[in-house]
């Protein structure tokens, strides 16, 4: 098949730029498993086909409503119009083309995706306010036009976060880990198998994220943290990973995620992002569970942090304290809830 995003840039250049004859800018940005490289022949089902993003200064919806009768019906095969149904399917039609052409003002667009105006800068509140997969999504697919020269300086605001939050949301991410640290082994002791391996689950989640953040990634949503995380070179930590996943017994478990989290504490140091922290394993105070004691790396981070970032609670970035899909794909109700939080 063709992946998404060369459907997407041929379907500008072929179907759509010829005929449009004002100042624009055009791409294949926002939501899609494509954005991210991941799209597959299943995605074809819903929200995948002759889709891209038009920014204009003006007239948006007259644009919008001329597409949809200009627009052929098929592209390579694909319809280029979408059944109404929420998840958003191709279909066929000899009317009026329901198409996936978002046409809006480069502002409008940007704080409908994000929940603000990179443009118009980008204060610590959206850094946090924003999830990292929506940042994925947005720094990821391709521009194929900047006529209004919007795209490019929209992305590169974003790029990654500034130094300073960086490591505060560093910092965060290994409050997270520090948090669970010795409950596989607790959970373990008290004969919770079932339990150990959740909580051993969800660290290995952690330092997935922590992985990537230090790579400086976006890590994007469950979906695709996995493929994300298997484009880093650390082949021996994801097999490490693995084995974490499979083991069967609390013991065995704990030993080989204590491995992994000495493996990304080595990562850590080589950022030299803080003084190096001792990056062996210990026993959790007096109880036999290997732990990495991340509090301390949490503690290295806090130390480099301006005042205004270091008076903040370990809480970070709004998806690493919600995990709510509904909310963080909600521009407005998440930074609602981050000015309460």
């Amino acid at each position: 098949m063709i992946s998404g995003l060369d459907l997407a840039r041929r379907f500008y250049h072929e179907a759509i730029a010829p005929t449009l004859d004002v100042p624009h800018s055009a791409g294949r940005l926002g939501s899609g498993s494509e954005v991210l490289g991941f799209d597959t022949a299943i995605s074809a089902d819903h929200e995948w086909g002759p889709r891209c993003q038009i920014l204009v200064a003006e007239n948006a919806q007259r644009i919008r409503d001329e597409l949809a009768h200009t627009l052929p019906k098929t592209f390579l095969g694909y319809p280029t119009h979408f059944d109404g149904n929420p998840i958003g399917s191709m279909a066929e039609t000899d009317g009026p083309v329901n198409h996936r052409v978002d046409v809006r003002e480069p502002s409008e667009w940007a704080t409908s995706a994000l929940g603000f105006d990179p443009l118009a800068g980008v204060t610590t509140f959206d850094w946090l306010a924003t999830p990292t997969q929506v940042f994925a999504e947005i720094t990821g697919g391709a521009v194929f036009h900047d006529g209004l020269n919007v795209l490019h300086p929209l992305r590169e605001a974003i790029a990654w976060y500034p130094d300073q939050v960086w490591r505060y949301v560093l910092a965060c991410q290994w409050q997270r880990l520090a948090q669970e640290g010795a409950f596989v082994g607790r959970a373990g002791e008290v004969g919770d198998e079932l339990g150990s391996a959740v909580v051993a689950a969800r660290q290995v989640r952690e330092l997935m994220r922590l992985c990537l953040l230090l790579a400086r990634r976006y890590p994007p949503s469950s979906k695709w943290l996995g493929s994300a995380f298997a484009r880093l070179p650390h082949h021996a930590l994801q097999a490490k990973l693995r084995d974490v996943l499979a083991a069967q017994d609390y013991r065995t478990r704990g030993d080989l995620l204590a491995d992994a989290y000495e493996a990304v504490a080595a990562l850590h140091n080589a950022t030299g992002l803080t003084d190096p922290v001792d990056p062996t394993r210990r026993d959790y105070y007096e109880r036999p569970y290997p732990v990495l004691r991340a509090d301390r790396f949490v503690e290295a981070l806090r130390n480099t942090l301006d005042p205004e970032l270091r008076s903040l609670p370990l809480t970070g970035a709004v998806d690493q304290w919600a995990d709510s899909t509904d909310l963080l794909m909600d521009a407005a109700a998440r930074r609602r809830a981050t000015r309460l939080g």
